[in-house]
């Protein structure tokens, strides 16, 4: 399927999205309780929103600091045209950054970066991203508190 395509979803699918985003580890049998529908109909559902690529992965919410990455930032990227298919390849290989995205605006990239310390917050982003070719200019933003939404 087409990674733009929108998949048709009714309520039933969101409620059992919303299920799995406050608890990816859910089983099958308490997320079909939860959202009052069969076992069989939930894992139909699951089987179909994964298919579709509704569902792309699941996974654990780690808190940075008690994991050791006592030190995090926004960085965002402005970069030359044309460089965004290497570029993102280059920054997805960097393990202190946790997320990407290509934006509009007076920016190109932003990207969250986790490290232990300030010293590795700051190998990453002198040393590693701004000698990338393509990257123009960087701006850091030191996070002070994190809040989970979820």
């Amino acid at each position: 399927m087409e990674s733009n395509t929108t998949v048709q979803m009714d309520d039933v699918d969101r409620r059992i999205l919303a299920e799995l985003t406050r608890d990816g580890r859910m089983s099958v049998s308490v997320v079909a309780e939860n959202v009052h529908i069969s076992r069989a109909h939930a894992y139909a559902r699951i089987s179909r929103l994964t298919s579709t690529g509704v569902l792309t992965k699941f996974t654990a919410l780690v808190d940075p600091v008690k994991a050791g990455l006592k030190s995090s930032a926004y960085v965002t990227l402005k970069v030359s045209q044309h460089v965004w298919r290497e570029l993102r390849e280059e920054l997805r290989a960097i393990p202190e950054v946790a997320h990407i995205a290509l934006v509009g605006g007076d920016f190109d990239v932003i990207l969250l970066v986790r490290a232990e310390d300030n010293q590795g917050l700051r190998r990453v982003i002198f040393d590693t991203l701004q000698s990338m070719p393509g990257v123009l200019d960087t701006q850091t933003f030191l996070i002070f508190e994190d809040l989970d939404t979820r």
